[in-house]
């Protein structure tokens, strides 16, 4: 897509095009359908927001709460991947079967239910990571 001139997103902000109600969903239930941290979820919005790809709305159900929807780039974006896709199960189905693509789709969408928790230690060894990733 990206040669095709779209933006490049992330993995966290194209999750988040996923799981994005065509109504618009407030921050914290996009948080809590990706299993990530408020914060986490807040960055993949600005970036998209700042993309122009997303836009923020009040919720006519909470005077506090805005709701995340889809601009009309973002429409054209999402649309754009839904063919791509349907593009690369077909080329998938052509090798291995439509059957086994089905089967394949109805794995990847069930539930996985929350992801485990971090010990102590993967955490510690996530933020030393992180840190010698940027050079500090």
């Amino acid at each position: 897509m990206e040669a095709a001139g779209a933006t490049p997103v992330s993995p966290t902000q194209a999750q988040l095009f996923a799981v994005l109600d065509d109504q618009g969903t407030t921050v914290s239930e996009l948080a809590r359908r990706m299993s990530v941290t408020r914060q986490t979820a807040h960055q993949a919005v600005h970036g998209l927001v700042a993309a122009g790809l997303l836009e923020q709305v009040p919720d006519p159900a909470s005077a506090r709460q805005r709701l995340i929807r889809r601009t009309q780039e973002g429409e054209r974006a999402h649309r754009q991947t839904g063919i791509i896709r349907e593009r690369l199960e077909e080329q998938l189905a052509e090798r291995i079967g439509r059957e086994t693509v089905d089967v394949l789709r109805a794995t990847l969408e069930a539930p996985w239910g929350r992801p485990p928790r971090r010990t102590h230690h993967e955490t510690a060894a996530a933020v030393a990571f992180s840190i010698h990733a940027r050079g500090t």
